[in-house]
């Protein structure tokens, strides 16, 4: 498979960016993470831009991390380093000066799911679905500052649910809790988006930071996981999670 690509396009107000790595629902590699950090910065450098607008190639936002790139993972380190890496991602994403808009069709799943949560809107299809299955995968964990994004958002219940009992959110019901703005048929996303765009660009930009900045502060996460992280990271199950998951059969957990 390709390393993908993450492209950046903007005109006038609008920034575009598209997630591309179809033939394995926008799976992130490292390099696409490392595009993603440069089209945030060419964005939030854009004086013309007032709206990002992020969205997935070929039917689906983001499928979570590429798991091949765990065969590297020879510790828990490993994996405290992988997390501060996603977190450093999604808090940029977070923290960039205009509202962003998460276009989701398919699958936002892991990164994906946070890719979403970052943005301070969504507008999703019919057959958005969004989760974070690691604990049917790969056995891995979720830092503490993505779970605090994930409770700000959906609640200690929900929270729970996606990840400790691997379900799955419908656009619907991802509607129903205020966590999607929208659910538009696909003919009708690009009007939905292209409106809600152009609203926001026509708003006051300053107080549309305060109030992105101030809302991350409320949500920052405070503590450490770096325990948790080395733990599960470095487990003899992790590392079974992940080969069951290339090896396309169930893993056989066994708490270690």
């Amino acid at each position: 498979m390709s390393d993908g690509a993450v492209r950046c396009e903007v005109a006038g107000t609008v920034a575009r960016i598209t997630f591309d790595r179809r033939e394995a629902r926008n799976a992130m590699t490292w390099p696409m993470y490392d595009a993603l950090l440069a089209a945030l910065d060419q964005v939030d450098a854009a004086a013309t831009v007032r709206v990002a607008i992020l969205r997935g190639a070929g039917g689906h936002f983001v499928a979570g991390t590429d798991i091949g790139q765990f065969d590297a993972f020879t510790s828990g380190d490993d994996g405290v380093r992988y997390e501060r890496r996603l977190e450093s991602v999604v808090t940029r994403l977070e923290g960039i000066r205009m509202p962003t808009i998460a276009v989701v069709e398919g699958h936002a799943a892991g990164a994906g799911l946070l890719f979403a949560t970052a943005c301070d809107f969504r507008i999703a299809t019919p057959d958005a679905r969004f989760s974070a299955p690691i604990a049917r995968t790969v056995g891995n964990t979720l830092s503490l500052a993505s779970l605090a994004r994930l409770v700000a958002h959906l609640g200690p219940g929900r929270t729970k649910a996606l990840v400790m009992a691997a379900t799955t959110l419908d656009a619907a019901e991802a509607h129903t809790a205020g966590f999607v703005s929208e659910v538009v048929p696909p003919a009708q996303l690009p009007q939905h988006v292209d409106a809600l765009a152009s609203r926001l660009a026509e708003l006051a930009p300053l107080t549309l930071r305060a109030t992105k900045a101030l809302v991350a502060r409320v949500v920052a996460a405070v503590g450490s996981d770096e325990d948790l992280l080395r733990e599960v990271y470095g487990s003899r199950d992790f590392r079974e999670g992940v080969n069951a998951f290339r090896e396309k059969r169930p893993p056989s957990w066994e708490g270690r």
